[in-house]
């Protein structure tokens, strides 16, 4: 484990040309698409087997940006990023980074982290996981099969692979991983961990207010009485029971995390036995995905890993820049106490940092 000094990132944000408050050059491309995977018809209210996705990659100069927003049309509550949709993708082969959103989030929540690695030269694949966004109705199995959302990514990088504009300009042999929050449990899933749910069981049986463990302001229905419940019905027993299965997805050459959760879903054991680099950061004031019980757990068990804590910051610190509306209207999600741009420079270097060393 590697544990880096946060002052330096801090430093390097500050002094370096911030430009995010403004749409970066070169310009990046932002694409739709749908892909198909049967478990998605288990977790999706409406039974359907899409994965939306949305691709973010380098663009042609020239195109015209525009800002990136969440919430009604004219008054948003977020501001994610900068992109130019559908713009011709500019000459190359990019490294892939696919990238999954916590829970009840979504790719373009996570659009301010996405835009900054396509501007850095990468293509961003960020999936909506089904029954578990805040686009779509949550459901049951959508929070419960959190497995499963490591299928989303993979089926959308097929899609991706099978796109005619995109696929002469990605290179998907050279491939990382993202994930927040619950994403970050994906992206272990993804990068070849398997989880014990049996193990998250027993773990919340013992630590009941561990931040995991509680319900999220996502979906505050959903307590744990309700999950154990829910996985021993017919409908998700058999899903449930194949939890443990093999889905990592090949090729997967770094993996960087924010504010990992559900790790205690893990053996330390397992997560030791991942071989590719591990980039984690976390806020020290995570009451969430409490660092002691997830992102620390990965660093002590993982001689790859490299840990980052941020003073002052907390779960809902990595979510996209909030609107004076926002602030308003969905203050539990943009009340922070540090720096937030600082926070996401921080972030979004040390991605860099991993996937400039594991990809290039």
């Amino acid at each position: 484990m590697q544990v880096v000094p946060y002052t330096f990132i801090l430093l390097t944000c500050l002094f370096a040309p911030l430009a995010w408050a403004a749409a970066p050059s070169p310009a990046v491309g932002e694409t739709h698409g749908v892909a198909h995977t049967p478990s998605a018809a288990v977790r999706d209210a409406g039974h359907s087997d899409q994965v939306r996705y949305t691709a973010w990659y380098p663009a042609q100069p020239g195109v015209q940006q525009q800002p990136l927003t969440i919430g009604p049309p004219g008054a948003p509550l977020f501001v994610a990023g900068y992109s130019a949709v559908d713009a011709p993708v500019a000459l190359g082969r990019w490294p892939v980074v696919l990238l999954s959103h916590g829970n009840g989030g979504s790719a373009r929540m996570m659009g301010w982290f996405g835009t900054a690695l396509a501007h850095a030269g990468y293509v961003v694949v960020a999936v909506d996981h089904p029954g578990n966004n805040g686009v779509d109705a949550m459901t049951e199995a959508g929070s419960i099969l959190t497995w499963n959302r490591a299928d989303d990514l993979a089926a959308a990088l097929a899609a991706v692979q099978a796109d005619p504009e995109l696929a002469p300009h990605v290179d998907a042999g050279r491939l990382g991983l993202v994930g927040y929050s619950a994403g970050g449990f994906t992206a272990l899933v993804a990068a070849g961990a398997r989880p014990d749910m049996s193990r998250l069981a027993a773990f919340c049986k013992a630590s009941p207010k561990d931040g995991v463990c509680m319900p999220q302001a996502e979906n505050p229905e959903m307590t744990l009485e309700r999950r154990m419940a829910a996985v021993a019905t017919p409908e998700l027993a058999p899903w449930v029971a194949r939890s443990a299965e093999d889905r990592r997805i090949p090729n997967v050459r770094a993996v960087f995390l924010m504010a990992p959760a559900i790790v205690q879903a893990f053996e330390p054991g397992d997560l030791a036995q991942l071989e590719v680099p591990l980039s984690v950061v976390v806020g020290e004031a995570d009451a969430i995905a409490s660092p002691a019980s997830n992102s620390k757990v990965i660093a002590d068990a993982n001689d790859n890993a490299r840990l980052q804590v941020l003073p002052l910051v907390g779960h809902y610190d990595f979510l996209a820049d909030c609107t004076e509306l926002g602030r308003e209207r969905v203050r539990e999600l943009c009340e922070v106490k540090a720096d937030k741009q600082a926070t996401h420079q921080a972030a979004i270097q040390q991605a860099r940092s991993l996937f400039d060393s594991a990809l290039r």
